[in-house]
């Protein structure tokens, strides 16, 4: 019998104040891949999100990292595999960036002990990868709101993390810090699910993408058999014209305005 390898959910459900959230929802991520998870607001996408992280408990089905399930396997496991970027992220402590991207080596340290060269290396790395080395002794509160994110990023990859969930990284960035974020993120040796609102960075950046409405799971697949004008339609309640004149042929989407 083989295992599944990476994270995994099965017919996940979640209610919350008598409202069902999340409804029988099924994914799985392929191993190293960028998937965008996409749907209108209210649509589930963050209670998934932390569903998958192990944040939030299934009310039914069952999360499972390499066949094992979340529950069984303790918080500081699940973290040494799993990093979250939220939306925002706030501290009115006066940190380094630095000093947040070293938070990432916690579920790799015993209590009270100091960091040592495996957790500077990570760290390390971490900065290189995403540009931010020769930010480190800079302060978090004069970072804008695209370097926040980008040091959001450095403090999970510090985790060493094999799967990488990210909530709307993209939200009050400005174009070019959108782009290059994304860009960021898909080049990461990671497996990643990133809940997004653009269709058209989706579709440049994301290899498969998911389609949730109303806590369910409507499609699946390539952005290319995913992102139609049917399915837009249908979701979003939008008209839209979709061409195959992306990068690399990948669908484009332009609005078109209410009759």
């Amino acid at each position: 019998m083989s295992v599944t390898t990476g994270l995994r959910a099965d017919r996940v459900g979640r209610a919350a104040g008598g409202r069902l959230i999340l409804d029988g929802v099924d994914i799985t991520p392929p191993p190293g891949a960028t998937v965008g998870l996409l749907g209108p607001n209210g649509s589930g996408k963050s209670t998934l999100l932390r569903v998958l992280a192990g944040l939030l408990a299934p009310d039914t089905g069952v999360v499972t990292l390499d066949g094992d399930p979340l529950a069984a396997l303790g918080r500081r496991t699940v973290a040494r595999r799993i990093a979250v970027v939220d939306q925002h992220a706030v501290t009115q402590v006066d940190l380094s960036v630095l000093d947040v991207v070293r938070l990432g080596r916690i579920p790799h340290r015993r209590a009270w002990s100091a960091p040592d060269r495996t957790d500077d290396d990570a760290v390390a790395d971490a900065l290189r990868r995403t540009g931010l080395t020769d930010r480190a002794g800079q302060s978090w509160h004069t970072l804008s709101g695209g370097e926040r994110q980008r040091v959001q990023i450095a403090r999970a990859l510090a985790q060493q993390p094999r799967e990488l969930l990210l909530d709307e990284p993209t939200n009050h960035l400005d174009i070019q810090h959108q782009l290059d974020l994304l860009a960021l993120v898909a080049e990461l040796p990671v497996t990643s699910v990133v809940a997004l609102h653009d269709l058209n960075l989706a579709a440049m950046f994301c290899d498969r993408i998911t389609v949730m409405r109303a806590g369910r799971v409507v499609a699946g697949g390539t952005p290319a058999e995913v992102i139609t004008e049917e399915l837009i339609q249908d979701v979003y309640g939008v008209r839209a014209v979709v061409t195959p004149d992306g990068p690399d042929g990948r669908p484009s989407v332009r609005f078109l305005p209410r009759r």
